[in-house]
């Protein structure tokens, strides 16, 4: 649904609603922010519910925990009575080869990453099958296919999750469930910030950084959200498709 002066306002029963997993910072209050420009209201997931801007609302929410996962689900149904999106957005980074993490890491990651993606949908899958223009969007990464030194973990995660979005998308395209995912490069969040911060010379690891993006600067949260917000609101006939919002930097050699 595309925001105009007919659209619902997220203060009508009649808008759509949205569950953001991991809404509270970065790319998910980003998400958030978009969709209720587009008249969606937005329940934000998060373990910091109170951080959460309004008019969203913040829900308490591990999605490592498939019991904290159901009731915050079910918690969002019965406040607005329906669920239409879902963005499953909740992530955590990861760094080193293959022998610089143990098993217990690497369970870690993958069970938020990937089966906290399985969990939220699955939870709401139930109220989706009932919504007219259901729609599931999953925060991926371009390193799901560019190999990147030291990222081994991270990247298999979300190597997962670029194979579950285009399962799913199959398996629920004809329930008129569309299943779609961004994948974002370096975004300027307060992770990137920390990480820089590590370096010998922040300003000038900062300043290579934007200088190996095509458009000259890391892409900002408010773009990869706009593109989750398209592909959750708008684009009606968009399934099984990954969406970069990079910066050009995967594809283009300048």
């Amino acid at each position: 649904m595309a925001a105009n002066s007919e659209a619902p306002t997220p203060d009508s029963p009649d808008a759509p609603v949205a569950v953001v997993s991991g809404g509270a910072s970065g790319i998910g209050a980003a998400a958030a922010a978009a969709l209720i420009a587009r008249g969606v209201r937005v329940a934000a997931l998060d373990l910091n519910p109170d951080e959460v801007a309004a008019p969203a609302i913040g829900i308490a929410c591990d999605v490592s925990d498939d019991a904290s996962v159901r009731a915050a689900v079910e918690q969002v149904a019965r406040r607005f009575g329906r669920i239409d999106i879902v963005v499953n957005n909740a992530g955590i980074a990861a760094q080193g080869g293959i022998d610089d993490n143990d098993d217990a890491e690497w369970l870690r990651v993958l069970n938020v990453n990937v089966v906290g993606m399985v969990r939220l949908a699955r939870a709401a899958l139930p109220h989706l099958r009932k919504s007219p223009a259901a729609a599931i969007v999953n925060t991926c990464s371009i390193f799901a296919w560019t190999g990147v030194p030291k990222r081994t973990l991270y990247s298999a995660s979300k190597g997962a999750v670029h194979a579950l979005t285009l399962a799913m998308a199959a398996d629920h395209a004809r329930e008129g469930i569309r299943v779609n995912a961004v994948a974002p490069g370096a975004v300027d969040t307060p992770w990137i910030t920390r990480v820089l911060a590590m370096a010998p010379d922040p300003q000038a690891a900062r300043a290579a950084l934007d200088d190996r993006h095509p458009i000259g600067r890391l892409t900002r949260p408010e773009e990869v959200g706009e593109a989750i917000a398209y592909l959750a609101a708008a684009a009606s006939g968009t399934t099984g498709t990954v969406l970069s919002v990079d910066g050009g930097i995967h594809t283009l050699r300048l």
